[in-house]
């Protein structure tokens, strides 16, 4: 009762079975996650056993690499056997993960969740830890507390940002019949990330630091989309 009247307590929604049933379908796709990138360790990991390499200038599972991938032989046949089924592996994951994304995407529309993630389509515990005393203030690395999903998928997204701001063709699709003040809203995501990143390197920081700065900032964004 004393928290109640302090205004300590805040008010928790109990989801409905419809959202618990689209949870559970993100929580498939997040641990497929997990195991395609197992699947694909393994399949480098034996690659460089054998000290076989790819020489193309694109990044590793791009089509170009995959097509590599294909051509690849080795002189004994087991080796050539655990090859092909770590390649199956990773092909049969690729095929789980594309049926649970288009599931999700099947039911999103008809999901509590369904207007803010129209928001955030258009385009936590992010917070330095803290050590002081006195007068003396000093942060540290993130705390990372929070949701460590929430917070890889802001990493992940803040990367982008490193690429001058446009609308590509898949974006310009999601944001078709959009609210204008929501796209307006991304765009400015977009130039300010991008100055920070431009501004931080300029100085010399470090990469993984800029794009630290760069979630809080897009924590922040999505916030102001989600509840606008």
């Amino acid at each position: 009762m004393r928290l109640l009247i302090a205004g300590e307590l805040h008010r928790v929604a109990v989801p409905t079975i419809e959202a618990e049933s689209l949870r559970d379908l993100v929580r498939a796709r997040e641990d497929l996650r997990g195991d395609l990138m197992s699947a694909r360790h393994r399949v480098a990991k034996l690659l460089l056993r054998h000290d076989v390499r790819f020489e193309g200038s694109e990044r590793n599972w791009t089509q170009p690499h995959l097509r590599w991938l294909s051509t690849v032989r080795f002189e004994h046949p087991g080796t050539q056997a655990a090859f092909d089924d770590y390649r199956g592996a990773v092909d049969a994951l690729v095929i789980r993960r594309g049926e649970l994304e288009r599931q999700i995407a099947e039911q999103l529309p008809l999901s509590p969740f369904a207007q803010t993630a129209q928001r955030l389509v258009c385009y936590l515990g992010v917070v330095p830890s803290e050590h002081s005393s006195g007068t003396r203030r000093r942060q540290g690395s993130i705390t990372k507390s929070g949701s460590q999903h929430a917070r890889r998928l802001l990493v992940e997204a803040a990367w982008h940002y490193r690429q001058p701001p446009r609308v590509c063709e898949p974006v310009r699709r999601r944001q078709a019949g959009a609210d204008p003040a929501i796209v307006a809203l991304s765009w400015k995501t977009q130039r300010r990330l991008h100055r920070v990143w431009t501004r931080m390197e300029q100085r010399g920081k470090r990469r993984t630091i800029i794009a630290v700065a760069a979630v809080r900032e897009l924590a922040g964004f999505c916030w102001a989309i989600s509840t606008a």
